[in-house]
């Protein structure tokens, strides 16, 4: 179904739910409590992220049916403030939303970072620093002919990004200027790494000193572009050194660098966050190990985690050991050959709900765009990456990733708060009290059947019905 046509239901229908001029508007009053919106996808896409007819707020007992469960939002209990939902922009993902028309680019722009009516709100980006795998082809900052070195950085250059990257970075900053950016290496310039290779190898330690000036030079220069970066992970994936690029960085080595990088960035007066990890759930060892050397943790804010392995209760492990540590989910792709029928369900429960009940201030998707044949990437690089967006010219295909998200995005504005929900198997469920004071519930239906459900809030209840599968979001 169109975008718009999502969107544009019966005039009746969004007089019901209170849609307006966007959602950080106050929902009108229903019966003294503000009216429910009710935004649904169906695993069949026979709704894709659609709003419904609101739930009505009754003060009438909650069921006794143990078929019908009540899930309690309680925004008395605080957890972490959210720092927003989104994708990792690529440099394949900015070639191709460059290559669109001007004007199909800036609807698709509005439409992805807008809260603003249609606008799904994207309010968080990673980037990568330099190449990643999903850049056409492999390059750093500071690139040399074989046998060269550059420790003083003299031939650091932002120019690779200048092509496609930081135009669409600035039209994007002139929709959302508060936006979020994470910036993550994929590995260093070649000259400063044990094989002498984009792929794997390690960083060399006589050049620990240079690679963090080779991030301060980064961090300065995107500024002097227009582009502040809020964050960096010290490393993409340091466990996993077969891609291309990549860099094998154990545990000791990533706490030996930070104790070069943080002071780096105090000398420059940078306040980019470092955060360390970025790797699966598997390895809580790898981040605890990091975060016990006293040295290089007054510098750390926190641990990124994908979801490629291990369970997304690792975070917690972590959060619980160093409790004044951030944690963050930053990456998770689509693969070409999943369906949308097994991703909704999965994606929605295990990253929108269970990461953030595992303190992560972040959820971001993999790729935002990729071309029909899940180009472009570097030779050896993710060849079956589905971006959120597919991209064929200005035609636009809307895939799972752009879905799921949007049912956060839209809505959990960033400085959000996680409160209280009970838990539950069949329909785990996260809320957030908004920085404009509205509540948001983000639910899935984790059965094969259609399940009934009421959600009380400070003694009034409301009832919904969630098809099998399905993923949900409520807003009052």
């Amino acid at each position: 179904m169109p975008f718009s046509a999502r969107f544009f239901r019966p005039l009746a229908l969004l007089l019901t739910l209170g849609w307006g001029a966007g959602c950080q508007r106050p929902a009108a009053e229903q019966g003294g409590a503000a009216a429910v919106q009710f935004w649904l996808t169906n695993p069949d896409k026979s709704a894709l992220f659609q709003p419904q007819p609101a739930p009505v707020w009754t003060t009438a007992a909650a069921p006794a049916d143990a078929d019908e469960p009540v899930l309690e939002v309680d925004d008395r209990q605080t957890y972490q403030t959210m720092d927003g939902f989104g994708y990792c922009l690529t440099g394949g993902s900015a070639g191709l939303l460059h290559a669109m028309s001007p004007a199909a680019r800036a609807a698709l722009l509005r439409e992805l970072f807008s809260p603003a009516g249609t606008g799904i709100g994207v309010s968080y980006l990673r980037l990568s620093i330099g190449a990643s795998d999903l850049d056409a082809a492999v390059f750093s900052y500071d690139d040399l002919p074989a046998g060269q070195t550059d420790p003083e950085l003299a031939h650091f250059s932002l120019a690779p990004d200048r092509v496609h990257l930081l135009p669409v970075l600035r039209e994007i900053l002139a929709i959302n200027p508060d936006i979020k950016l994470m910036a993550s290496p994929w590995s260093p310039p070649v000259w400063m790494k044990t094989n002498g290779s984009s792929k794997g190898g390690s960083l060399r330690p006589e050049f620990y000193p240079a690679y963090a000036q080779y991030f301060v030079q980064y961090v300065r220069q995107m500024r002097a572009e227009g582009v502040r970066i809020d964050a960096v992970t010290v490393q993409n994936e340091p466990l996993h050194p077969g891609n291309n690029p990549s860099l094998l960085m154990p545990a000791g080595q990533q706490a030996e660098f930070v104790k070069h990088l943080g002071p780096a960035f105090e000398k420059a007066g940078l306040a980019t966050k470092i955060i360390i990890y970025d790797h699966n759930a598997d390895r809580p060892d790898y981040p605890l190990t990091v975060l016990a050397d006293s040295a290089a943790r007054r510098y750390i804010d926190g641990t990124a985690f994908h979801l490629y392995a291990g369970p997304i209760e690792a975070l917690s492990q972590v959060h619980d050991a160093y409790p004044d540590k951030h944690v963050y989910f930053t990456e998770q792709w689509v693969g070409a050959k999943s369906d949308f029928a097994g991703n909704l369900p999965w994606h929605v429960r295990t990253l929108l709900i269970g990461a953030t009940r595992n303190w992560a201030r972040t959820v971001l998707e993999w790729n935002l765009a990729a071309d029909p044949q899940q180009n472009p990437h570097t030779p050896g690089g993710c060849t079956e990456c589905r971006g959120a967006l597919t991209l064929a010219g200005d035609i636009v295909t809307r895939e799972d990733a752009y879905y799921i998200i949007a049912h956060a995005s839209k809505f959990v504005r960033p400085g959000s708060v996680r409160i209280a929900s009970t838990a539950s198997a069949t329909l785990p469920n996260v809320a957030f009290r908004t920085p404009t004071g509205q509540r948001v519930v983000i639910m899935q239906n984790n059965s094969p059947t259609a399940r009934a459900f009421a959600l009380r809030y400070q003694g009034r209840v409301f009832r919904s019905r969630l098809p099998a599968g399905a993923a949900a979001t409520y807003v009052w």
